[in-house]
């Protein structure tokens, strides 16, 4: 089969405008970012709904996550194309990738084969800045703080406990741990931080927790940046910064809507990592996704127990949405794993270690359940899963009555998924 990036450039596009029409998102909404991106004003939030039928949320998960790969992103678009050939109102809501894994041994986050999200490139990369602007927002408030302790600490800031540190879009493991302020008097007071990952910043899990402006505003400064020598706590509002972070997440804060490789409308902001944050693409880009569209796909991220359970207990109780379902999305390659085969091993039937690998399958079903919604299990079908390993999956979803599709929208694009659909 051909490569991600051979199939990205076989795709035509359809003008932004066309993809905001079928939305009927009005026009003085769209920011246009060239030919095929554009983001929407907030604004629009506050216009009439044009859809009749209430709007429906899908989530998409996964079980524990392997070096085999599961394909929630894939499936979530896959899922959304299907819609639109069943001539649905959809729209997809997903998260946007983090340079680091970009150019890291994961790669890029824009799903995979005939079922991906436009334009791949400026997707993965620089997009619309969003990341750029909350890494500058992050580091002025470091800079703030390092510039407060420089003109006099009237704050009386403990050094030792300042826990705001900075960040930047890439993985660089020697920035982890530094010691900065070095040079002399002139460059500031010397004492220990370090680097994360912009996903990881607070500020990007707060920009994808709020509902709007002032909601931003609110979340920033409530921002704990350390204690003083008294071991009292110290907030951003303190830094007096806000304002200006404000002014640098002005345009990051509006959802950025592309098409997917059949043209379904896709809103792709925010990227909080699951393992740190909560794991979902943004409030206001579900909420818009949900406004303009009759069903709605989104995805967690990790597994069902970490970005399902965060996406229902901190996402859905703080916004008050309600999933109608969960997908939860396996292959024969990761369940393979689970049951112990390595990942150079995975090609040739094995359908004993398919069985073992699903307790992981189950457990997952479990939490789905837990959380007070019906899970659908969805095989995302490899060239290599034979039809004896697919059926033991079958039969056990079977045997738990549990609803089960195989979905090949990598290799079929939506078409592959209209049976889950």
């Amino acid at each position: 089969m051909k490569t991600d990036v051979q199939i990205a450039r076989e795709f035509t596009s359809r003008p932004i405008t066309e993809i905001a029409d079928s939305l009927h998102i009005h026009d003085t909404d769209l920011l246009p970012y060239g030919k095929d991106i554009a983001k929407v004003s907030l604004d629009a939030l506050s216009r009439p709904r044009t859809i009749k039928a209430p709007s429906k949320l899908i989530l998409v998960s996964a079980i524990t996550p392997t070096p085999a790969g599961e394909g929630k992103t894939t499936t979530s678009i896959g899922l959304a194309q299907a819609f639109t050939q069943l001539n649905e109102s959809v729209c997809l809501a997903l998260r946007e990738p983090s340079l680091g894994p970009c150019m890291g041994v994961k790669g890029g986050a824009c799903g995979g084969g005939y079922s991906q999200v436009m334009p791949l490139d400026r997707i993965n990369l620089h997009f619309t800045g969003d990341f750029h602007a909350i890494t500058a927002a992050n580091n002025l408030l470091a800079a703030m703080v390092d510039n407060h302790l420089h003109f006099g600490n009237k704050l009386r800031l403990d050094t030792r406990k300042i826990m705001w540190r900075r960040v930047m879009d890439m993985n660089d493991r020697a920035l982890r741990n530094i010691v900065s302020g070095l040079g002399g008097t002139g460059q500031g007071v010397t004492r220990e931080g370090g680097f994360d990952i912009t996903a990881a910043s607070e500020i990007m899990a707060i920009l994808c927790l709020s509902k709007d402006m002032s909601d931003l505003r609110v979340r920033i400064e409530r921002i704990l940046i350390g204690y003083d020598l008294d071991n009292t706590p110290v907030y951003a509002k303190q830094m007096d910064c806000v304002g200006a972070m404000m002014a640098l997440l002005r345009d990051a804060m509006n959802p950025n809507l592309v098409q997917s490789f059949e043209g379904t409308p896709a809103f792709i902001h925010g990227g909080p990592f699951a393992n740190i944050a909560h794991g979902c693409n943004s409030v206001v880009a579900t909420k818009m996704a949900m406004h303009f569209a009759e069903w709605t796909i989104t995805e967690a991220g990790f597994g069902a127990d970490l970005g399902a359970e965060k996406f229902f207990d901190i996402k859905c109780r703080s916004t008050n949405l309600d999933p109608q379902a969960v997908v939860l999305v396996a292959t024969i390659r990761a369940l393979k794993m689970h049951g112990g085969v390595a990942k150079s091993d995975l090609a040739g039937e094995d359908i004993e270690a398919v069985t073992d690998g699903l307790a992981n399958l189950e457990k997952h079903i479990e939490n789905v359940q837990t959380l007070g919604k019906p899970p659908i299990v969805a095989v995302n079908k490899f060239a290599t899963d034979s039809d004896a390993e697919i059926a033991a999956v079958r039969d056990k979803c079977a045997e738990l009555g549990i609803e089960f599709a195989v979905s090949s929208h990598h290799a079929d694009g939506g078409k592959g998924a209209i049976h889950l659909a």
